[in-house]
């Protein structure tokens, strides 16, 4: 990012070239700038003419540290569970008892959980590369460091208990399985309809138009009648059909994490919402229909 003189503007995209070197060791992602010394840093698309400033202004930089941008975040994020959960199905040497090495489950919920969970985890990385929208924004290394450490270690505990060599099935066997199977099946279509349905508005609307997202034609975007980020409710959904469905303690704690932390955005979010739009609806809640 570079500060454009000739057009007195902050600018996003390769360095200007009327930067001089100094200048442009300066303005990297590491940075975050701003026309006061505390306060929320400056946008990207921030004009300076716009900004109360005189006819002079001192410009502070901030060093975020080592920085990495957000699809890759995702990919590392993402990437990791998904190999890490195939390695404990095929039950790689080193992981189980060497009789057990390479050896397969007899029951067809292992089998169906590790579907689950790797449709799951590609669905996400579909979503990282295609539907998601980014910003300039980063994310600081050590930050993606302890996200990779959740989601993997976490992948690793929950398929070391389903697809070791002595999992039981579910209490309520086949029927447990099949309904806990349908939903998790929904909520991951709804979990995607959300995330296109945003990335639509955020295409039609372009990067300045501000508008909160409404129900289309699609029924799983109906749930935005009721919530404010359906997309963690589907999220939340999903994980808690999948822990019904293996019964497995590591899954539970998984998703209840999970959905404290969404519930934490949901309600960031549905506050934001309804302090930018005076006409938000006051029948959505963050997360939860009449809820929460």
């Amino acid at each position: 990012n570079g500060l454009n003189r000739r057009q007195n503007a902050f600018w996003s995209g390769p360095v200007s070239p009327d930067l001089n070197p100094i200048e442009m060791l300066l303005f990297s992602q590491g940075l975050v700038y701003n026309v006061f010394s505390e306060g929320k840093s400056l946008r990207d698309d921030d004009v300076l003419q716009n900004l109360p400033v005189g006819t002079t202004a001192t410009i502070y930089f901030k060093d975020l540290g080592p920085q990495v941008g957000w699809t890759m975040v995702f990919l590392a994020e993402y990437l990791g569970p998904l190999f890490i959960y195939l390695l404990f199905y095929f039950r790689a040497p080193y992981i189980y008892s060497h009789q057990d090495v390479f050896t397969s489950s007899p029951y067809s919920v292992v089998t169906l959980a590790c579907a689950c969970h790797t449709c799951h985890y590609i669905k996400r990385l579909i979503e990282a590369i295609f539907v998601h929208r980014f910003s300039h924004g980063t994310m600081p290394l050590r930050t993606i460091v302890r996200n990779c450490v959740y989601y993997w270690a976490f992948s690793a505990w929950l398929a070391f208990y389903i697809n070791h060599p002595l999992y039981t099935p579910p209490s309520y066997g086949d029927m447990q399985v099949n309904y806990a199977l349908a939903i998790f099946v929904l909520c991951e279509l709804g979990n995607f309809s959300i995330h296109v349905a945003l990335n639509n508005l955020k295409a039609e609307g372009g990067p300045k138009c501000r508008r909160f997202p409404h129900p289309t034609k699609n029924p799983f975007t109906w749930l935005f009648f009721f919530v404010s980020c359906p997309n963690y409710t589907y999220e939340v959904g999903a994980w808690a059909s999948f822990s019904v469905m293996t019964q497995c303690l590591p899954v539970a704690l998984f998703t209840f994490l999970a959905f404290i932390q969404m519930t934490i955005w949901a309600k960031g979010k549905h506050k934001t919402y309804s302090r930018e739009f005076k006409d938000y609806p006051q029948l959505r809640m963050p997360i939860i229909p009449l809820l929460l």
